[in-house]
């Protein structure tokens, strides 16, 4: 911890406020052997980013004496009031009290990431600053309240204003006030918003990659004009399209029909696992013309005859919206179709977008797995009261998951750069996805083992993002589809059927 000597650990003093404001705020000190209350924890270890920590040293302590009198009845909104009025926040934690003096304000403590091979080396500092600011807004405004909402099977709607003010939807598109990021920076993004929970990152994804792009790329400029600037802003919320009920890996098959009637389409049929369906002002819908071309359409939540319900009983993406939507007789302008493209090349192109911040994010959700193994592990005492980090077994396990990890970082950098220069192919985002999406999922579950009894409750994250990536490794394809997209590339010949 910071400041801590010799003279200081036996008076030292911690002050734990609880992220919530309704939550108690309690007051806890630690003797010379660096206990809590009777629990063991380790110098520099990182806590639970639930958390505000504020350090004390000794003479601060007496400094607040009146203050620490009532904590046991403070809020941590009170304690703030406080402690904030020389310029602090409850965006901050403080540390490093001096006698006399109120405490500099310093960023909340952040996810340290994992950089075994000097990742971080090959990064430029705007790349380092987006990540950054994804990784904030994650450990401050996420990770507080996603094991309720995980619970609850509520998405977060509270936090879609301020993804929309730092920039997160339509992030690598241009104009139209979009961040205009490269696609390096969007994907670190998406790594940090999968991090928190896959579900955050879903809902991005969405809404960047499979409505905003296919407007972008293929719609008129009135649709632009219209639907760009209000998605960027979070003002609108899209979904798309494509997955039915009978057909998913092969959505050539689709039964949904748009017939044309004069200056108007009627849509006919029934999409399936669309996130963000009954929140959405506007879904893409790819449907078959009368001429058996797919084309996309704008069709918006209140169109007579278009319908979305919830999908229950989930186990996985718990904080995130699926729905199914029908369509019938649903008639829309004939200036909702999407004009720029025809055929399968405009969904697939679409999931080619979401696909490769998805192979980002499943390094995110590997991260938080693997830092919640490794701290367990150094924490966690068996057998002559040595940690389970001193075991063979499970150093083979914690070395399987960094090198995983790192192998998946630097595909990742190699695609996004190759994206970034035009020379990406979608072979090249197919592996991305298979490869960091498995690994994710292999990760997550030997971190469970590794968590033993303590891995399947939810106040660790590893169960809640195993079963995230249940879903993550099905959709956007499978990962034996990739596998079939890859064996084509190299082969030349297809085996889809």
């Amino acid at each position: 911890m910071p400041g801590t000597n010799d003279r200081q650990r036996k008076t030292n003093h911690f002050l734990l406020i609880e992220s919530s404001e309704h939550l108690p705020a309690r007051m806890m000190s630690h003797d010379e052997n660096r206990r809590w209350n009777g629990d063991i924890f380790s110098p520099g270890q990182v806590f639970n980013l639930n958390t505000l920590f504020i350090f004390l040293d000794a003479r601060a302590v007496a400094d607040f004496n009146r203050l620490h009198e009532r904590l046991a009845l403070a809020t941590a909104k009170e304690v703030y009031g406080k402690l904030a009025s020389d310029g602090g926040s409850v965006k901050s934690c403080f540390h490093g009290y001096k006698s006399g003096r109120m405490p500099r304000e310093i960023p909340m403590p952040s996810f340290p990431g994992v950089d075994f091979l000097e990742f971080d080396a090959l990064l430029s500092d705007e790349e380092k600053l987006a990540r950054k600011t994804a990784r904030l807004f994650v450990d401050e405004k996420l990770l507080p309240i996603i094991v309720e909402h995980d619970r609850e099977g509520k998405f977060p709607m509270q936090l879609v204003p301020e993804m929309a003010e730092l920039g997160f939807f339509g992030a690598s598109l241009k104009g139209y006030g979009c961040a205009e990021m490269s696609n390096v920076e969007y994907g670190l993004v998406t790594q940090e918003l999968e991090r928190g929970d896959s579900g955050l990152r879903s809902f991005v994804s969405v809404q960047s990659a499979l409505v905003m792009y296919p407007i972008h790329a293929f719609g008129t400029d009135a649709q632009k004009q219209r639907w760009l600037p209000l998605l960027q802003r979070g003002q609108a919320i899209g979904c798309f399209g494509l997955t039915e009920p009978q057909f998913g890996s092969n959505p050539a098959g689709m039964l949904t029909r748009a017939v044309k009637k004069g200056d108007s389409y009627i849509l006919d049929g029934e999409k399936m696992w669309i996130t963000n369906g009954t929140i959405a002002h506007v879904a893409v819908i790819w449907a078959k013309g009368d001429d058996q071309k797919i084309r996309g359409f704008l069709v918006e939540k209140d169109t007579p005859g278009f319908k979305a319900w919830a999908i229950h009983g989930k186990q996985s993406l718990r904080a995130s919206v699926t729905a199914g939507l029908a369509m019938t007789n649903c008639k829309i302008p004939a200036e909702n179709l999407l004009p720029g493209v025809e055929g399968l090349r405009g969904p697939l192109s679409c999931l080619n977008q979401a696909r490769y911040g998805i192979g980002w994010g499943a390094i995110g959700a590997a991260m938080a797995c693997y830092d919640a193994a490794l701290n367990y592990a150094k924490q966690r005492k068996q057998f002559e009261n040595r940690p389970i980090a001193s075991h063979q077994l499970v150093q083979e396990k914690l070395v399987w998951m960094i090198t995983e990890i790192t192998k998946a970082q630097f595909l990742a950098l190699q695609v996004g750069r190759l994206k970034d220069q035009g020379r990406v192919h979608p072979s090249h985002i197919s592996m991305l996805k298979m490869n960091n999406v498995w690994m994710a999922r292999e990760i997550a579950r030997m971190a469970r083992e590794i968590l033993g009894a303590n891995g399947i409750v939810d106040d660790a994250c590893v169960m809640r993002h195993m079963n995230n990536l249940e879903s993550v490794y099905t959709y956007e394809g499978t990962h034996d589809i990739h596998k079939l997209v890859i064996g084509e590339r190299i082969t030349g010949i297809a085996a889809f059927v």
